[in-house]
This record gives C-alpha cells, structure tokens and sequence, in this order.
C-alpha cells in the first residue's frame, strides 16, 4: 500500500515538474532533454529538476 502513495506522489511531482518544464522560457531543445530525463528517471529526474532546471516565464523580476 505504501508503495502506491509513494508511486501517485512521484508522478504527481513529475506531472507538475513537466507543466513548469514546458511554461518555461526554455529553448525547445533543453524542454526535451528535461522532459526525457524525468521520463526516463523520474525520481533523479525531478530532484535535478528542482535544482538546476529551467525556470518559469513568470518567476522573473
């Protein structure tokens, strides 16, 4: 049962992860290669993401 919460919460998180890759202000090239290594690695993914991934349009001052 834990592992099903756990497996909803990671895709929920790569959901959100892949709204904000594409309503970024990214060149399409890096929105692929970050949507790809989400898909492909989703929990390392998500992390890198949050680190070191392209930021929203909106999120600038």
């Amino acid at each position: 049962m834990e592992y099903g919460i756990l497996g909803l919460l990671v895709l929920i998180a790569n959901i959100y992860a892949i709204i904000q890759i594409f309503s970024s202000g990214a060149s399409t090239g890096a929105k692929v290669i970050w949507t790809l290594v989400i898909l492909i690695l989703p929990v390392v993914g998500f992390i890198a993401w949050l680190v070191a991934g392209p930021k929203s349009s909106a999120a600038t001052v």
